[in-house]
């Protein structure tokens, strides 16, 4: 009878042999090690079954990558918020998804890798497609710190239904904001608990509001970048727009995820936020209302320009081989390819000027997806405050500008102006 040691001699030998023959048909017995990747993103209820598939897919093309996605964050600021918070301990995700606006905060405070190096070594980075001017938006000082993913801007969402009853034309949607009050004022009338329009001033906190100043030809603070400039008189325009649609047009005080569920049960008439809602909008609204887009009213070539939103892919991994996963990871969301699918499952529109070129036959048998698209002329930066502060700054915003969507201060508009300038002057950097 064979001993126990000799039955297991005889066993290794077996396997060895087993091994050294996948290792002559280059087999190797077991997977190599794979590099996780952690990645935090915001606005679920929009990005979830996109952000889902673009890891299943790349992982099938990238079998040594493993991508685990954190809790998503609600909004932008959390992201930012998280990464500040865990960069003291090392324990930040490695990719993140940031607002345009708050990649300046990711970069000043040292959380956010430089792109630059690792652009110049991928040969095949300038034959990607990327716009140079969408490029811009993820720079800043001239340094590459974002791959800009999926981009928006404002338009008017109309129950075409309620725009009928009210004597309106949804195949003629007015493009002043005259038109647009006195629309919501005739919606208002019907009655039966029915609200005119809502202005979705609380959205990220001031990039509404930067959509007023803006397309008056406005800026948020002068050219040095010391003096708060959105008090001028294209800010008193807005903050009188604000008012006006909630003294004449009956705008409801409700947060814009509220108001997106009252304009689902049709009852809302006009519902002015971002285009990256449009595919959920059209979701929750379809086979109750016919639904039809609207370009932001009052554009002027030559003087307007609208805040691009949207957001951006940063690597914040410390490591060296998981940066170079992550560079790996954030280019291949931003080929065309995979553009395009993000722009076809959300309401975003590509910044890859080849995605745009995928998605032509798209836009003509949806043409609700193809409004914003129509207002890239006006594309402008999402202003970031500078400083340490400028998160406190849109805080300050937000909360003067509910000021009068609540009603309280609406007839008192132009001091709240005056008293919002002073608040963020204090807070920018004194030089």
């Amino acid at each position: 009878m064979k001993t126990r040691r000799t039955r297991l001699r005889q066993m290794f030998a077996v396997i060895a042999m087993a091994v050294g023959s996948f290792a002559g048909l280059g087999v190797q017995p077991a997977a190599a090690a794979q590099t996780e990747l952690t990645v935090l993103y915001a606005f679920p209820d929009l990005f979830r079954p996109a952000m889902d598939d673009l890891a299943k897919r790349f992982m099938a093309a990238n079998p040594d990558v493993r991508i685990v996605y954190r809790a998503p964050a609600p909004e932008y600021e959390q992201v930012l918020q998280t990464v500040l918070r865990e960069s003291v301990a090392g324990t930040q995700p490695d990719v993140v998804m940031q607002g345009l606006n708050n990649i300046r905060a990711l970069s000043d405070q040292g959380s956010a890798v430089p792109l630059d190096p690792l652009i110049a070594a991928d040969k095949d980075f300038a034959s990607q497609g990327d716009s140079p001017a969408m490029l811009a938006a993820g720079k800043v000082k001239g340094r590459s710190y974002a791959l800009p993913f999926a981009i928006s801007l404002p338009v008017l969402y109309y129950n075409a239904d309620l725009v009928r009853r009210a004597g309106g034309d949804p195949s003629h949607l007015p493009t002043t904001w005259d038109g647009v009050t006195a629309l919501a004022k005739k919606i208002n009338a019907l009655g039966s608990g029915t609200n005119g329009i809502f202005y979705a001033w609380d959205e990220t906190g001031n990039w509404m509001w930067q959509s007023l100043v803006l397309s008056r030809g406005g800026s948020m603070l002068d050219a040095s970048e010391r003096k708060v400039a959105f008090d001028g008189k294209e800010g008193q325009w807005a903050i009188g727009r604000l008012a006006r649609l909630v003294t004449q047009a009956g705008m409801p005080y409700l947060t814009h995820t509220a108001a997106r569920q009252q304009f689902a049960a049709g009852s809302l008439g006009i519902f002015a936020t971002s285009t990256s809602q449009l595919a959920t909008i059209q979701k929750i609204t379809a086979g109750h209302f016919q639904l039809a887009v609207g370009t932001y009213p009052d554009l002027k070539p030559g003087l307007s320009h609208l805040p691009a939103g949207g957001n951006g892919l940063m690597i914040t991994a410390r490591d060296p081989a998981k940066q170079q996963a992550a560079w790996r990871f954030i280019r291949f969301a931003t080929e065309p390819a995979q553009a395009a699918e993000v722009a076809r499952r959300t309401g975003y529109f590509p910044p890859n000027e080849k995605a745009g070129a995928l998605l032509k036959d798209f836009y003509k048998a949806n043409p609700n997806f193809a409004v914003a698209v129509q207002e890239q002329p006006y594309a402008t930066a999402w202003y970031a405050f500078p400083g340490p502060n400028g998160l406190k700054a849109i805080d300050v915003i937000k909360d003067r500008l509910e000021s009068v969507a609540s009603g309280q201060r609406a007839g008192d508009a132009d001091k709240v102006l005056t008293e919002m300038a002073t608040d963020v002057q204090a807070l920018l950097p004194q030089r």
